[in-house]
């Protein structure tokens, strides 16, 4: 959907992250909610599955992304992992805005995993300055 320029639909809830394989080098997209957007040139996402989902060890291997989310399409992006004290608060904060999406999520992430949410690594995607799509 995001592709064929109906990201709108998801309104600013929802990304499209394209981000690059870190072994083959291919383009690899994965859509992820916006835990937090800070800033119009910024939005935090979280990786559920913690450090081993495959678009969190890619971003880290190469940080410079491209990001579809509502009327933005394909807008470059860097990618910055978060200190554990940010995504806490991040978190945190997440929880008290959205307190029933939070628990579905939380019971949801549990299940998968199989251990329970303290932490969960969180990614900020900051828009490349300068271009008319980060202004937007």
């Amino acid at each position: 959907m995001y592709r064929a320029g109906l990201g709108a639909l998801f309104g600013s809830r929802l990304l499209l992250l394209e981000h690059v394989g870190r072994v083959t080098g291919a383009r690899r997209y994965v859509v992820l909610e916006v835990v937090e957007h800070p800033a119009p040139d910024e939005y935090v996402i979280v990786s559920g599955f913690g450090e081993r989902a495959q678009w969190y060890r890619n971003v880290l291997a190469c940080p410079d992304v491209r990001v579809s989310t509502g009327l933005r399409r394909s807008v470059p992006a860097v990618a910055t992992v978060m200190s554990q004290e940010e995504a806490a608060a991040v978190l945190e904060r997440y929880a008290r805005v959205h307190p029933r999406a939070w628990k579905n999520l939380r019971a949801v992430i549990e299940r998968a995993t199989g251990t329970t949410v303290d932490r969960l690594p969180m990614v900020r995607l900051k828009l490349t300055k300068g271009s008319r799509e980060a202004n937007r």
